[in-house]
């Protein structure tokens, strides 16, 4: 039996359950379940593996102390070979279950230490005391563990090489049809914006570009949900606000059929260094869906945004600059529906699941001889 467990992600989440749940179910069927903390109760996904609910969801100190105990003892009825974890709170449970002989692989998917480092709404002395302690914990976790999944190359270093191996979070193809929303000329005057919306991914930058187009009659597409109430707050509150159509949390399928009837994907994500370092599902997303990008101008993007020719690279801190691109592809519809071809050819060709689950797989198989 394999099971992969999360207090903190959705049952939805992409990564886990549309990859990497979907993919072993079919090469290890009717041997992998799902085990989340939501209160939304237990169901069988469409692949036919098992979803389990482990209890509500809680808060952050409650979640590290009654629902790691709770998601510790669920994990053990089931009595797994492997059990595949993607919460860093989850560590300390993580080590206790491979004492008891679990043969455990811990998903990392972002620099941790970073993301605590730059958190503003944690005081700051907690910025400087926490980060060497999550980096010692990951330590000691990395060598004890059987398996590391990284999402990047600088993610990946920071781990024992031997059993450590990078899985991208690139798309499924097959969740992006083909462009089939007409030549762009002819598509909505609308900019897409796909993901969780916060002042760090800019939607005060996607705003006052929009607004600052008023003119242009362009219009921001939403989909995905606020976090945290203040930004929704200040956004909202926002002049360009009523030039946004919100479409909220949306299926996979809506998530296709937005972004094929859309000019461009904005993917302008404010320069914080672990965000940066990374690169996001989005961009790939958009690449998918045959959409060109208005993306930040990190070194890491342009090397593909630039590599692939699949779009146009902005200072994120610039909203005259988000507002600048956004109009040369309003104004060059055949040069951006170019561009969005040449973003899906390099998806079909490299950038997809596909590609990475391999690593997955043979992790996997590695782990399981041994176990």
């Amino acid at each position: 039996m394999i099971v992969h467990f999360t207090t903190v992600h959705l049952r939805d989440d992409s990564r886990i359950r549309s990859k990497m749940m979907a993919s072993l179910q079919r090469r290890y069927p009717g041997q992998v379940k799902l085990l989340v903390q939501d209160g939304l109760g237990n169901e069988v996904d469409a692949e036919g593996y098992s979803v389990i609910d482990t209890g509500p969801r809680l808060g952050r100190l409650k979640r590290m102390s009654l629902g790691g105990w709770r998601m510790f003892r669920a994990v053990l009825r089931e009595k797994p070979a492997v059990a595949h974890f993607h919460d860093p709170e989850l560590i300390p449970w993580a080590i206790l279950l491979r004492a008891l002989g679990t043969r455990i692989i811990y998903d990392v998917h972002e620099d941790y230490p970073e993301v605590v480092t730059q958190n503003y709404r944690l005081p700051a002395l907690a910025r400087k005391i926490l980060p060497p302690f999550v980096r010692a914990t990951e330590w000691a976790g990395g060598s004890l563990f059987d398996g590391i999944v990284a999402v990047t190359t600088q993610i990946e270093n920071k781990f024992p090489k031997q059993k450590t191996v990078q899985v991208r979070n690139w798309p499924i193809l097959d969740e992006f049809h083909e462009p089939t929303g007409g030549p762009m000329a002819e598509r909505p005057r609308e900019v897409a914006y796909i993901g969780t919306i916060t002042q760090n991914r800019n939607i005060i930058g996607m705003l006052e570009a929009v607004h600052s187009l008023r003119h242009s009659n362009v219009q921001l597409r939403l989909a995905g949900d606020f976090t945290v109430e203040n930004d929704r707050a200040l956004a909202q509150s926002h002049a360009g606000w009523d030039l946004v159509r919100f479409d909220g949390w949306v299926s996979r399928a809506r998530v296709a059929d937005i972004l094929a009837s859309v000019r461009a994907g904005l993917v302008v994500l404010q320069p914080i260094e672990h965000e940066a370092l990374a690169l996001p599902i989005k961009l790939f997303e958009y690449m998918a869906a045959g959409v060109p990008i208005i993306s930040s101008d990190f070194p890491l993007w342009r090397e593909i945004v630039e590599g692939v020719r699949c779009g146009l690279l902005v200072d994120p801190m610039k909203p005259n600059e988000i507002a600048e691109a956004i109009q040369w592809i309003l104004d060059n519809p055949e040069a951006a529906e170019e561009m969005g071809a040449r973003g899906r050819k390099a998806v079909v060709d490299q950038f997809n699941w596909g590609q990475q689950v391999k690593q997955l797989f043979q992790l996997y198989d590695r782990v399981l001889e041994q176990a």
